[in-house]
């Protein structure tokens, strides 16, 4: 079983993506280092339909859920990022890079005059802390590429992309770690590049290091994620356990980096096959895996684990219970009030499920919104949400 990250192209008859990091179609010149920032209503995330080609935003407050309004994506749309100052999305599509300045009441506006940043067509974006660079990472070559961004138009201060080269070009996943040192991309069975990253430095990358897949046959590497406090660093394989659902979680200590120091019990079974996406919430006191299905059927599921801190010694218990989601369960966000867990499914009545923390049994989450965010079939397919 492998993650269908592929599938709305597949469907949609999109046409080849173009090799490479191809660089800028029309940078600005601007060099202004002034940041904009946009202070957002609470609870402010987006939702990405790729079968519809549109963009979902959303709010929740006091326990409700607002769709705030759907757009209309310029071309088939293939991921997207929220800056950290929340004043800029980025929107990847067969076309290239888009880019949309964010209202504070969470409406988007297409920046650029409607014309792409960059040509590249990449799966997986993230901009790094200091609002300075647009990672990402294509899928046509074996390339992580960085873009240089001013904090106050969100728009490329230069026709040179930055690039790094990986050991493959089956980019699932990446993220960057919340200290801003390292990029992590899961890349299939050719496991998780790990990539030092300077945002100060002309060139923020430094030499690409792995770690490779489990010995189980199969495993490959689909999603990763780093604890918000750079304790832990999670990965997410299928086949990374043997069992019935063979999805496995691996957890290693962050700071031992460059050296990888893979956690007593690791790696945990998730209770799917397919760990799409991680979660590890803001406390710090709880991590959360989607898994796409299990093996008894469509439906996805979220497992969630406790995490505990014994002098340096870190151990994880998995929860009692899984908790539902919709079928081919694809990505998790906590929204900005971090009392809201949200999951997107690319199938089933709704594509879009909102939890809260039970308030009894700690680390336990509980359906209270669930929404369609088109008109089916959508194949909502990833969610960011406001910081």
């Amino acid at each position: 079983m492998k993650i269908a990250k592929w599938f709305g192209l597949l469907l949609l008859g999109a046409a080849p993506l173009l090799n490479g990091c191809a660089g800028f179609w029309n940078p600005p010149a601007s060099t202004t280092t002034a940041t904009t920032t946009t202070t957002l209503t609470s609870g402010v995330f987006f939702v990405l339909n790729i079968n519809t080609a549109q963009i979902v935003s959303y709010y929740v407050d006091a326990g409700t859920l607002t769709q705030i309004a759907t757009y209309a994506t310029p071309n088939t749309p293939l991921a997207l990022a929220v800056s950290p100052s929340n004043g800029f999305l980025y929107l990847s599509t067969v076309n290239g890079i888009y880019i949309y300045t964010i209202a504070s009441g969470g409406t988007l506006t297409l920046g650029n005059s409607s014309s792409i940043i960059s040509n590249d067509q990449p799966y997986a974006l993230q901009v790094d802390s200091t609002g300075t660079w647009l990672v990402e990472g294509n899928c046509s070559v074996a390339e992580l590429c960085a873009i240089p961004i001013s904090t106050s138009t969100g728009l490329p201060t230069s026709k040179t992309e930055q690039v790094a080269s990986l050991p493959s070009s089956d980019v699932h996943r990446l993220t960057i770690s919340p200290d801003n040192n390292n990029v992590f991309v899961a890349l299939g069975t050719n496991g998780t590049a790990v990539i030092p990253f300077t945002s100060g430095n002309a060139n923020p990358f430094g030499t690409v290091g792995n770690i490779p897949v489990t010995t189980n046959v199969g495993a490959a590497a689909i999603s990763v994620a780093v604890d918000p406090s750079d304790r832990l660093l999670y990965i997410g394989e299928i086949n990374g356990v043997v069992s019935n659902n063979s999805g496995g979680l691996r957890v290693f200590k962050y700071a031992s980096l460059p050296t990888i120091a893979e956690i007593t019990g690791s790696p945990f079974a998730t209770g799917g096959l397919g760990p799409s996406s991680i979660l590890p919430i803001s406390s710090g006191s709880y991590v959360y895996v989607a898994n796409e299905l299990t093996s008894s059927g469509s439906a996805g599921l979220i497992k969630g684990f406790s995490i505990t801190n014994s002098s340096g010694v870190y151990s994880l218990t998995a929860l009692g219970s899984t908790f539902s989601a919709g079928i081919t369960t694809m990505g998790l966000a906590q929204d900005s009030t971090a009392k809201f867990v949200f999951a997107v499914s690319s199938g089933g009545s709704y594509d879009l499920t909102g939890y809260v923390f039970d308030a009894a049994n700690l680390g336990y989450l509980d359906t209270v919104a669930q929404s369609k965010t088109g008109t089916d079939p959508v194949l909502a397919s990833a969610i960011a949400a406001a910081h």
